[in-house]
C-alpha cells in the first residue's frame, strides 16, 4: 500500500501499520511562528498599563507615560511610576519605593537592579535587570 510502512518488533510478534506524514511548508511555518510567539511571551513575561516594555531574558527597559497611572509587570515583578520631577524619579519596584536620579548607578532591590535611563516631559524610562549576584 502506498504511504504505509510495516513495523515489527524484534520478536516478530506484533505487526503495525504506520503512516508517515510530512508537514507541508505552510504547516511547518505556522508551527514555528506559534512557537516563537509563545516563547517570546513566556520569556518576556511582560504586561503593562500606560507603559511600553522591551525585554530580554534578564533585563527590561520600561518607558512609562507621565501624568497617568503607569505600571508594568516585567521579569515576574511589578514596576510602577510614582512620580518624576526634573531628573529625579520615584518608582515602586518589587514592592519597594525608590527615588533615583538620571545617570545614577543602578540600585539593588529584591534581587533586581534598577536605574533611570531618561526623563522627558512625556515619558520616564527605567531599566530593570536581574541582579547577576543572585
Amino acid at each position: 500500500m502506498p504511504g504505509w510502512t510495516v513495523l515489527r518488533t524484534l520478536a516478530g510478534v506484533t505487526n503495525r501499520r504506520a503512516t508517515t506524514t510530512a508537514l507541508t511548508p505552510a504547516r511547518r511555518a505556522a508551527g514555528l511562528f506559534a512557537g516563537l510567539v509563545l516563547g517570546v511571551a513566556v520569556l518576556a513575561g511582560c504586561s503593562s498599563e500606560n507603559a511600553t516594555t522591551d525585554c530580554g531574558l534578564d533585563a527590561c527597559t520600561v518607558t512609562f507615560d507621565r501624568g497617568v497611572d503607569a505600571s508594568a509587570n516585567v521579569l515576574g515583578i511589578e514596576a510602577k511610576l510614582i512620580g518624576a520631577q526634573d531628573d529625579q524619579v520615584t518608582v515602586e519596584v518589587a514592592g519597594e519605593q525608590l527615588t533615583l536620579t538620571t545617570g545614577q548607578q543602578a540600585t539593588e532591590v529584591g534581587g533586581f537592579t534598577v536605574s533611570v535611563d531618561s526623563v522627558t516631559d512625556s515619558n520616564v524610562t527605567i531599566r530593570v535587570a536581574r541582579n547577576p549576584g543572585n
